[in-house]
């Protein structure tokens, strides 16, 4: 093996001397072939989809149910356990979990599915397609799955999808007019899944508008009234029963056919107070309790909730969710697999613009979808920020302000690669491969470096920049290649992308693996190029500095120039 690896160094070194010369001569054609790679590098950067985190199979899935507002706990509950009976004969479901109304509302519900090992079920992607059409067939309740992740991000509000877009206004009437049609245009792009809102206005309410006057007229006041509708529709302790064992707490409640019934408001009668007790609440034929009248009243009169309000049936939403003290309606939305979080904003604000949104209306995106933004702000900033602390610390090194340009022109080609690998597999730029990118950065320049290294010291023996990296390069081409094979076989298993929650890891190993491969094969032949038209600038910028040190020394005694004039 090692004269195998030998025999196969000592035939690439060949090669490598043989296309050296080549490219030596046809110098500013490599010069313009870097120029283009940092052009071409830039351009890629812009134009690939960015994403956030890679999505992980952890085996496990999370639901989130929802019913119509006015559904009746018990037909929630029954049609919750069809949709638990229908996902348990999906062949790569192990067991449900559920429970109804604890999600953000009454009317909804969240489910926990545990999925059987990926050797026998396949990806979570197809998995989770097959468990929504299935869902689908169960009327009367709609469910979202989403994969639940190691890497849990907080923010927004509780919602059924990952990603949330919020409108908020001033203008209720407003707000509510345009979130529906932005829901509507949401639905329709193919960059989104499983959109839906949290604005419930299709809510039943029953208004009840009190007569001030004519309840004064029966000596009613609006307090007596809420009371006593409180009375039924509420739960309050009116007493305690003492005993010589135990106490116990005596309830108000009207029983639940009479809060159900929307039409038992109409029997619902006020006493008129006549003393200084208070105000009694009676049924007709309703079933619920009354409070006992106080003494002194119980021959006032009773008077129908009827005669003194009147009640009408309307509908309204479920409940008024407020961000930064405004009404806000936030729509959460999926994406479909291969689609990047970046291109889902794009397409959202496209759509915005579309619609016209009213000026009274804001909008941003909240959840993962702002942490998303916020992160793809500090990409550019953080990259040149890690490219300038490399300069400046080679700067300090070498004490030149040229050198260090040389070790980094091979940084195009590092990104360039890196971005065609994760472009190759259908990925997305994500944080993880942001972290493999200025992995790259570190580890691509050192090819660099052992040539410049070397290059200076056959130069400081007096040999010409030409003839000293060509040199270098020849003689640092084996350990540029053994460390660099040892850096890409050692990321190679996490590209490979094998075992639990390898889905996080893979961009970044596929990003160094990508740059690395083309990094080496350009920095070979760029380094030297480059490092021989810097060392003329160099030469140029030097020798200037020593002739305006020599134009600007001491000046000459007077009695020296005067011998010398002799």
């Amino acid at each position: 093996f090692a004269r195998f690896s030998d025999g196969l160094i000592d035939g690439m070194n060949w090669f490598y001397r043989v296309t050296l010369d080549w490219v030596l001569k046809a110098r500013l054609l490599v010069l313009a072939l870097t120029i283009a790679t940092a052009f071409l590098s830039v351009k890629m950067f812009q134009e690939i989809p960015k994403g956030f985190f890679p999505v992980e199979d952890t085996g496990f899935l999370i639901g989130a149910t929802r019913v119509a507002p006015d559904t009746a706990f018990e037909v929630q509950a029954a049609a919750n356990q069809q949709l638990i009976e229908i996902l348990r004969k999906d062949p790569a479901v192990e067991y449900v979990n559920s429970n109804v109304g604890v999600l953000s509302g009454r009317n909804t519900g969240s489910m926990f599915i545990a999925l059987k090992p990926k050797s026998e079920r396949g990806e979570i992607g197809p998995v989770i397609g097959r468990l929504r059409r299935t869902a689908g067939a169960v009327t009367g309740i709609t469910v979202i799955f989403r994969p639940i992740q190691n890497l849990n991000l907080q923010g927004g509000r509780p919602s059924r999808a990952e990603y949330q877009y919020t409108l908020q206004s001033s203008d209720l009437n407003g707000l509510y007019e345009a979130a529906p049609r932005m829901l509507e245009r949401l639905r329709n792009l193919p960059q989104l899944l499983d959109v839906t809102s949290d604005l419930e206005i299709s809510n039943p309410q029953m208004s009840i508008d009190i007569d001030r006057d004519k309840a004064a007229a029966f000596g009613l006041t609006s307090e007596q009234i809420r009371q006593t509708l409180y009375n039924h529709y509420g739960s309050r302790q009116i007493s305690t029963i003492f005993t010589q064992a135990a106490d116990y707490a005596v309830i108000l409640e009207a029983s639940g056919a009479f809060q159900n019934d929307p039409s038992a408001l109409s029997r619902i009668f006020i006493r008129a107070q006549t003393g200084t007790g208070g105000a009694t609440a009676t049924t007709g034929g309703g079933g619920a309790a009354a409070a006992a009248a106080p003494a002194g009243v119980s021959n006032a009169p009773i008077i129908p909730l009827a005669q003194v309000a009147s009640i009408t049936r309307t509908v309204g939403p479920l409940t008024i969710n407020r961000q930064s003290q405004q009404p806000a309606v936030t729509l959460s939305f999926n994406i479909p697999p291969g689609t990047a979080i970046g291109t889902a904003v794009e397409a959202i604000k496209r759509v915005e613009q579309e619609v016209g949104l009213p000026a009274t209306i804001t909008s941003n995106f909240s959840g993962s979808a702002a942490l998303f933004q916020d992160a793809l702000k500090g990409q550019v900033p953080l990259i040149l920020a890690a490219i300038l602390t490399i300069y400046i610390v080679l700067g300090v090194l070498y004490e030149s302000f040229i050198h260090p340009i040389t070790i980094l022109s091979g940084l195009p080609s590092a990104g360039m690669g890196a971005l065609l690998a994760l472009n190759f597999y259908g990925m997305d730029l994500s944080v993880i491969a942001i972290i493999g990118i200025l992995m790259l950065i570190g580890i691509v320049k050192k090819n660099a470096i052992m040539m410049v290294d070397f290059a200076l010291e056959r130069k400081a023996q007096g040999m010409d920049a030409l003839s000293a990296i060509r040199e270098a390069a020849l003689v640092r081409f084996r350990p540029i290649m053994m460390t660099t094979l040892a850096a890409i076989f050692g990321a190679i298993p996490i590209a490979i992308g094998a075992g639990a929650g390898a889905e996080l890891r893979q961009p970044l190993g596929i990003a160094v693996v990508g740059g690395l491969c083309l990094s080496q094969l350009l920095t070979l032949y760029i380094t030297p190029v480059v490092y021989f038209y810097l060392d003329k600038v160099d030469t140029y910028l030097s020798g200037g500095r020593t002739q305006l040190a020599d134009e600007n020394g001491p000046p000459v005694p007077a009695p020296a120039r005067a011998t010398a004039a002799e």
